[in-house]
């Protein structure tokens, strides 16, 4: 057995043991050896591959299977401009704290800098954000087999993702020998070679509120559902209302037109005096601003990198170890009422609209997905009109690429979190489809989710509308460098990809559309953006009259 062939094998066999059991692979040269060894283990059931061609495609679908499935996932390439196209995946799953692996092939170190083609400086591709781990170079000797594997489970402790850079000489692929200097088998009963307990920060004592009177708001922003659910049974006790963003639609029962009274500015009798933000609220000015204007703010993070992006926290602290308290329901019935107020006025407000716009595609989406399915939001406008109109459904799973919110990658990492579930759907604009339409490149005879993708396709970048370079003093450079029209026929560009495609035309077939199906398929509704910035006004002013 040669050298590649020998590190492969146990690198493979130890991920495997440390639950990795799914892995991207992108076809190259010099990584082989881990290409051979990751179907040789595939055929033996003890892990599932996936093959892309595309590595900026391949990362994210990578990261999407570490959203449905919550365990880390590989992605495997070759050297050179292949690892630079895991960037993107590598920084969102960064600020998601989510244990993506990027295990890169390399060159010999003594072709780095020589002008050997496809080598680059590997170490740190990825910046600070992502610890890269350069394994030694195998050969053929005794006393590698533990360093590898070590190695492996040393390297996987990090919150967050992780860069394993493997260099690799030829051969690089097996002969026909299986001898090698040592037993190269890992430890008994397929456990890693080390077992790391996590190191736990201590929970002693009650965690300080006494700061968070009656007149508290609560806001949940991207959450794992444990803590969103956790979050709305202790405001329910203490008589607190809460306002959630669409990954935080688990907890339940909350205020459901919350993000639109924040983006209408509250009246005096709602203001909150303190405020209990939990997890990382992204979405809304609105929410930035109560942030600003409310005197006492204390941040709830599971992580060093708590999120206060205007530095006002006064308070932050793990998860609530209390009892929580009891202020009645005052407090929250005035809440309450205002939400029914709002709801009927904006439910009257869009009937009277003509169809579709984005909250008209949104609000329907939600209320006509099948129990349980699970729902990916893209960046810019899809998620903010989920988060403004769309009835909360705590039934649905909600997954969004929030960490850094970009609109790359998203048809990729959709595939990968539908593939797991039964009914898979995902809102993106057309934008985020065309910028991603290499999630759809997928062989045949590869693993495929039941997932219908809904395009909202207003031709350009809509999102731009409804900010400052939108309004109307703007409008000699509006359209060139932010609105950016395409003309794109998305129905056959569907067809090159060999997707099936529906353009829909009205409420009832878009609702028809949306009926569970097997397989990957498009659903594409037309709008109109220039109607978005006039729309938005005067819903803000709808809401702002219905108190």
């Amino acid at each position: 057995m040669n050298p590649s062939t020998a590190q492969a094998r146990v690198l493979v066999d130890e991920l495997v043991r440390h639950d990795v059991r799914q892995v991207v692979l992108c076809p190259g040269s010099r990584n082989a050896a881990l290409a051979m060894a990751l179907h040789r283990a595939s055929v033996a059931g003890q892990l599932v591959l996936h093959v892309r061609i595309d590595e900026r495609s391949a990362a994210f679908f990578a990261l999407g299977l570490v959203r449905g499935s919550g365990r880390p996932v590989a992605v495997v390439c070759t050297s050179g401009t292949a690892v630079a196209n895991l960037h993107p995946a590598m920084l969102e799953a960064a600020h998601s704290h989510l244990p993506l692996i990027a295990l890169t092939a390399d060159r010999p170190v003594e072709l780095v800098g020589s002008g050997a083609s496809q080598t680059t400086v590997q170490h740190g591709i990825f910046g600070a954000l992502v610890s890269t781990v350069d394994f030694p170079m195998a050969e053929r000797r005794a006393g590698q087999n533990a360093v590898w594997r070590g190695m492996v489970g040393r390297s996987l402790r990090a919150d967050g993702p992780v860069h394993l850079n493997v260099p690799f000489r030829e051969p690089l692929v097996p002969d026909d020998g299986d001898d090698w200097p040592e037993d190269l088998a890992g430890r008994d009963g397929g456990r890693p070679w080390t077992v790391v307990a996590q190191i736990a920060e201590s929970r002693s004592g009650a965690t300080e509120i006494g700061h968070l009177g009656e007149r508290t708001l609560v806001v949940v922003g991207d959450a794992p559902p444990s803590v969103a659910r956790a979050t709305a049974a202790f405001a329910a006790a203490a008589g607190w209302p809460v306002i959630v963003e669409p990954l935080g639609f688990a907890a339940g029962d909350t205020v459901a037109t919350g993000s639109l009274m924040l983006a209408a500015g509250l009246p005096s009798a709602l203001r909150p005096e303190s405020l209990l933000v939990v997890g990382h609220p992204s979405l809304s000015r609105g929410v930035q601003r109560v942030i600003r204007e409310t005197p006492v703010v204390h941040v709830i993070s599971e992580h060093p990198q708590w999120t206060d992006p205007q530095h006002q926290a006064d308070f932050v602290t793990g998860p609530l170890a209390v009892e929580p308290p009891s202020f009645g329901d005052a407090w929250l019935s005035r809440w309450q009422d205002a939400d029914v107020s709002v709801k009927s006025a904006v439910d009257k407000f869009l009937a009277d609209e003509p169809w579709p716009t984005g909250l008209h595609v949104a609000q329907l989406l939600l209320d006509a997905l099948p129990y349980g399915a699970t729902l990916f939001l893209g960046s810019s406008n899809p998620v903010r009109d989920v988060d403004l109109v769309a009835p909360h459904r705590s039934d649905l799973r909600m997954l969004a690429n929030r960490g850094l919110a970009g609109i790359d990658g998203t048809l990729s990492c959709a595939v990968g979190a539908s593939l797991d579930t039964e009914h898979g759907y995902a809102l993106v604009g057309d934008l985020t489809f065309l910028h991603d339409i290499n999630g759809l490149l997928i062989g045949p005879g590869e693993l495929r989710p039941n997932l219908a993708i809904v395009v909202l396709n207003d031709d350009g970048g809509g999102i731009f509308s409804l900010l400052e370079q939108g309004s109307p003093e703007h409008a000699d450079s509006f359209e060139r460098v932010f609105g950016t029209p395409h003309g794109a026929d998305l129905g056959a560009l569907c067809a090159g990809y060999g997707v099936p495609h529906t353009l829909v035309r009205d409420a009832a077939a878009f609702r028809a559309a949306l009926a569970p199906a097997d397989g990957i398929r498009i659903v594409e509704v037309r709008a109109d953006r220039t109607r978005l910035r006039d729309l938005h006004s005067r819903l803000r002013s709808v809401v702002a009259e219905a108190w």
